[in-house]
């Protein structure tokens, strides 16, 4: 990603949970534009199957590609821990998800001996999280 790039950063998550993502990003980032996708109309992703999870997060990545977007942040545990494979296969633009952001979080303390993990019953069921922390 150029730092010369003047477009925008996308982002979405199911619902608000992604602004705490936003608001990190902004901090980071100060200088970014972003375009922010809360898919409120949906919530939660959570109770859903993954096939209809993973249809919900390429239409709302496709329509943060029709903003013209750098780069997708993909806010939503359940979206990341379903889908993002399937975006990072179907759609030609850098993506990023908090599923993996946290496991390298975990990778880069060494002072951590245990985790818990908190998710809706998607997250969990998709086994993301113990798959890449038995990586470590």
């Amino acid at each position: 990603m150029n730092r010369l790039d003047s477009r925008p950063i996308g982002i979405f998550d199911s619902g608000l949970g992604g602004l705490t993502v936003l608001k990190k990003i902004k901090e980071m980032l100060p200088g970014e534009n972003i375009v922010y996708l809360g898919d409120t109309a949906r919530v939660p992703y959570g109770t859903r199957s993954s096939a209809v999870i993973k249809k919900f997060s390429l239409q709302c990545s496709y329509f943060l590609a029709g903003k013209g977007v750098k780069c997708i942040v993909v806010a939503c545990n359940t979206a990341s821990s379903n889908a993002i494979s399937e975006l990072k296969k179907e759609i030609d633009i850098p993506m990023f998800d908090v599923v993996g952001s946290s496991i390298d979080a975990v990778r880069s303390n060494e002072k951590i001996k245990s985790i818990g993990i908190i998710g809706t019953s998607a997250t969990i069921k998709s086994s993301v999280h113990s798959k890449k922390l038995k990586n470590i």
